[in-house]
């Protein structure tokens, strides 16, 4: 039987669309034929680019500086030791540890400053563009918790082209009791501006994931500044009071009532 044009081109749905409220996830896109129709075609080619985009991004540490200090957190810039973006993007280890010099600088801040409990550092891992959006709103709710219960901080130290690993580096010359580093994660096709949270207690040149506790999907459609503030002050307190971090400290603040301080409502975690 002979088909019409029309027919063939007909865009047919799909009844998993009924969902698509419900998630970011691609499903119930339809097809026409048995491709895509061509406006979820696109979306998915933009989707694409703005994660490419958000990996080869630029922070710009001068902008970030200033965000975080209008909040009242000093900063200090460093570099890893890879020199440049598609140097950081081959070679994983470099981004892992800091420039020679960006360590001198750190020694010299050590050696006048008493060491911090909580150690902050930000690097722009593999999405600035989560960075630049989301560290300066979260760190200033969280060093408000830091505070309170009376814990030092000290300059948050910015890095560019830094990884996960670089944070033991910069606690151990700090000595800091724990080290808080906020990081770029790897874009997603529905969210290139994820924001990653690690916390690592006692931190040294060698430790691994397996002694770190992560809180990830910081982003609007993710999770709120204001949860993960909350998740990150219990961490911390139960990680200096116990002396660990990692596979033996868990996040138990499911169920527990967080208060919005700006408009008095009270809600559940988890």
């Amino acid at each position: 039987m002979t088909q019409h044009p029309e027919e063939v081109t007909a865009v047919a749905g799909d009844p998993m669309a009924m969902l698509t409220p419900f998630t970011s996830a691609r499903i119930g896109l339809g097809r026409a034929g048995t491709s895509l129709p061509s406006a979820p075609h696109l979306a998915f080619q933009a989707a694409h680019a703005m994660a490419r985009d958000a990996v080869h991004a630029r922070l710009d540490m001068a902008r970030l500086a200033a965000d975080l200090e209008r909040g009242g957190l000093a900063t200090v810039q460093a570099r890893s030791a890879a020199s440049d973006r598609g140097t950081y993007l081959q070679r994983p280890d470099l981004g892992r540890r800091l420039d020679p010099e960006a360590r001198e600088v750190l020694e010299a801040l050590a050696s006048n400053t008493e060491p911090p409990d909580v150690a902050i550092v930000v690097a722009d891992g593999l999405s600035a563009t989560a960075v630049q959006r989301h560290a300066a709103p979260l760190l200033e709710l969280v060093v408000a918790g830091l505070t309170r219960v009376r814990l030092r901080t000290g300059p948050a130290v910015l890095v560019a082209q830094g990884r996960v690993a670089v944070g033991d580096e910069i606690g151990e010359c700090l000595g800091a009791r724990l080290v808080l580093l906020l990081v770029g994660e790897r874009p997603g096709l529905s969210s290139p501006d994820s924001l990653g949270v690690y916390l690592t207690y006692a931190p040294r040149v060698g430790r691994t994931d397996a002694e770190r506790n992560c809180i990830s999907n910081i982003r609007q459609g993710g999770l709120d500044y204001a949860t993960a503030a909350f998740k990150l002050d219990y961490l911390i307190t139960q990680s200096l009071s116990r002396g660990l971090s990692g596979v033996g400290l868990k996040d138990e603040t499911e169920g527990a009532v967080l208060m919005d301080r700006q408009t008095e409502d009270r809600r559940i975690v988890g």
